[in-house]
């Protein structure tokens, strides 16, 4: 019935989002910052750059003014003028040619939108670009720049779902040895993930989401689907070679590894919302669409899984039994290596800890070095018009060209605005690192005059940024008390900084309030101080290391990438869903070790069983993560691209490195004080188990605790929790 039930909900959604279509609005707006106050200002007093631009770019060797070149020109100008959400044409030849290339043979041509970019139909873009490129000739080349055809170039994330689940398939299949086993838990996902994007696929007519949240939803929405579900289905296959039946090998299995999965997933979508508090109306969209997958991937878990496993239960059984009954005639035991390597760290655990920090700390330098900003078409592919467009306008009129700034000037007192222009060219003309700058441009209603302001370098450079805060902080600023005029620096290039810069001041806040709650939260589930210190320092080591990273390949250009800043809510959105899935490990691991310590009292032993136990499921669920988070470096957006690098690298080293051989070198130099809590911490917190007590049971692969018991000290044994 259950899963009659949640087919039932995936068609249903799914049928009805298809029927009344996406409404994905980028809301890009940061209320308080000079950059959006200007764009406020432009648009209240209906000035033509209060709406985005098209650049449409010529270039003819025979010079701009060749015979038939200028008519050719003008021709496809006048077709453009009609076109839908086209303002005004800007003809090169006006102004005296102010827009044709010192050596004559580059131009362009300034189409004004009626909107801002994310605003404006990507159909009528597109009629811009098909009726600008008709004029194209063997002699004349025609490109289109600005970020409203950049977007309608954008193409999806290609076939990067498609092969992450083919190699998420095929490890299932080499951890479980059956194609219906390794399909239980990929089924899951799939179901899971369907139906959360057709949930905001709806939500999207009601809230603002970004048109990146789909591929972004389906790369977390697999990577966590298939980790839940074979968290849960690793535990159920666990009880029945253990001689459970299967009724009671699924109540144990939702019992204990549900409970985790559970506790995980709150802890996801509690960091996920924590981007919420940032106020960045670009990503609180994206943050509740990607809570809201991981919610409805927590519930596939706990309600569609149990189902299909009573569908499937006694051929899985029959597999599973046979399986184990090869294994022990070989005589091989189940997690024989990960307690080979629990005891190995635990011989040596100092060295194993050092030698482990240190790898992060180098990984994690890099990043101390990171740039904030946006992709621009300096970061497209070669082969695309917006990568064309720029590259000429750089080469014709220099590199700041493609990221001007625009000056807002509103008169005050005596001065008015077109004279409060006039002042600001001349003093930002004398400006270090500024190229040129346009007379003021005044608004309709005469009231602001806005002077277009073309740095020397390009809009990625940190030249560009200091720029913006240099007219800001000291140049402007005299000229207002000067003149009782306000001055704004806007556009995109602007609005870019402003971006970086708010995200960077926001990020302690949000950093404190995630790391706060999980610490808490796993105190209250653990009844320890140190394990929940523990994991918060652990996790911001394996963040700092995969940000490390992409500070290498996507911004210092290792391996041939492009080199360019790193997309300023990458770090934000990476540190809310990795510290997230990095409490399933902790959770997942630890718990286990707590079901032993409870158990046996045995410090050591529980390190040891607890790795022993979910050493093999822990890499699999990883390795599962990473092929599909890296087949998303596949995608030909470059965010999304950095986005998958950053998921994959952080899951892998947490994987490995942090709950294979950090924490139990911790755990073992901690001994029985990792279940410490004091004393009045513990009257005062409520008691919450992930696991609930099973009574006596022999360690698996061990015959028993004795031996242990024996060797650790009197001291430790029966040291429990206050």
């Amino acid at each position: 019935m259950a899963v009659l039930l949640w087919i039932a909900v995936l068609l249903g959604v799914t049928a009805t989002s298809q029927a009344v279509g996406g409404d994905w609005r980028n809301d890009f707006s940061l209320p308080g910052t000079d950059s959006q106050a200007a764009t406020d200002l432009l648009e209240e007093h209906g000035s033509a750059q209060a709406g985005d631009s098209v650049e449409i770019v010529f270039k003819d060797e025979r010079g701009m003014r060749a015979a038939g070149t200028e008519q050719d020109v003008e021709r496809v100008l006048e077709q453009v003028r009609g076109l839908p959400s086209v303002v005004d044409v800007r003809s090169p030849y006006a102004d005296g040619g102010a827009a044709v290339s010192e050596k004559g043979d580059i131009a362009y041509a300034t189409v004004t939108l009626d909107d801002k970019a994310e605003l404006v139909p990507k159909a009528d873009v597109k009629e811009i670009i098909d009726t600008a490129q008709d004029a194209q000739t063997d002699a004349l080349q025609v490109e289109l720049g600005g970020d409203a055809v950049r977007g309608a170039e954008e193409g999806g994330g290609g076939a990067a779902e498609g092969a992450g689940m083919l190699a998420a398939l095929v490890i299932l299949v080499l951890l479980f040895g059956s194609l219906v086993a390794a399909a239980v838990p990929l089924v899951t996902a799939l179901f899971a993930v369907g139906t959360a994007v057709g949930l905001i696929t709806l939500a999207g007519h009601v809230f603002t989401v970004a048109d990146f949240t789909p591929p972004i939803m389906m790369l977390v929405g697999l990577g966590v689907g298939v980790d839940y579900a074979l968290l849960i289905f690793y535990r159920y296959r666990h009880e029945l070679v253990r001689g459970a039946d299967r009724d009671s090998a699924a109540r144990i299995a939702l019992d204990a590894a549900g409970r985790t999965v559970f506790f995980a997933g709150c802890t996801v979508i509690i960091a996920l919302l924590g981007l919420v508090a940032l106020g960045l109306g670009a990503l609180q969209g994206v943050a509740l669409a990607v809570a809201l997958t991981v919610l409805v991937t927590m519930a596939a878990s706990l309600v569609l899984l149990p189902a299909l496993l009573a569908v499937l239960g006694r051929r899985i059984q029959r597999h599973v039994l046979k399986h184990a009954e090869k294994a022990a005639a070989k005589g091989k035991v189940e997690g024989r290596r990960w307690r080979a390597l629990a005891t190995a760290v635990q011989r040596r655990p100092l060295p194993a800890l050092v030698a482990a920090l240190v790898a992060l700390l180098a990984l994690s330098a890099p990043a101390l070095g990171m740039r904030l900003g946006f992709a621009d078409a300096g970061n497209d592919q070669t082969s695309t018009t917006s990568r064309k467009a720029y590259d000429l306008l750089a080469e014709g009129f220099g590199p700041g060209f493609n990221g001007p700034l625009f000056v807002v000037a509103q008169g005050g007192g005596a001065t008015g605005a077109a004279e409060a222009g006039e002042q600001a060219q001349a003093q930002i003309a004398r400006t270090d690192g500024v190229a040129a700058t346009s007379p003021p441009l005044p608004s309709e209603d005469g009231e602001v005059a806005t002077v277009i302001v073309f740095p020397e370098s390009a809009p990625q450079d940190a030249a560009t940024a200091d720029l913006v805060h240099d007219l800001r902080d000291d140049v402007l600023p005299p000229l207002a008390a000067q003149t009782d005029a306000e001055y704004l620096v806007g556009g995109a290039t602007a609005g870019a900084q402003d971006f970086s810069d708010t995200v960077a001041d926001r990020m302690p806040l949000f950093v404190a309030l995630v790391v706060g709650l999980s610490t808490l939260l796993l105190m209250l589930v653990f009844r320890s101080l140190w394990i929940p210190l523990k994991a918060a320092v652990l996790n911001l080591l394996s963040i700092g290391a995969a940000l490390g990273v992409i500070t290498l390949v996507f911004q210092e250009g290792w391996f041939g990438v492009e080199q360019g800043p790193i997309e300023a809510f990458i770090p934000v959105m990476i540190f809310a869903i990795v510290f997230g899935l990095s409490m399933d490990y902790e959770v997942f691991l630890v718990s286990r070790m707590h079901e032993e310590w409870e158990r046996t009292k045995n410090a050591a032993h529980s390190v040891r069983e607890g790795l022993a136990v979910t050493g093999q499921v822990i890499t699999a669920a990883a390795l599962i993560m990473i092929v599909v988070f890296a087949a998303f470096i596949l995608s030909p957006d470059r965010m999304l691209q950095q986005f998958g690098l950053g998921l994959a690298v952080a899951i892998l080293l947490d994987a490995l490195v942090i709950r294979c051989l950090v924490v139990p070198a911790v755990m073992q130099l901690l001994g029985r004080h990792a279940w410490w809590l004091p004393g009045p911490l513990a009257r005062r917190l409520p008691k919450v188990a992930l696991e609930r007590p099973e009574g006596p049971q022999r360690a698996e692969g061990t015959g028993g605790v004795a031996g242990d018991e024996a060797r650790e000290p009197s001291g430790q044994r029966g040291a429990g929790v206050p």
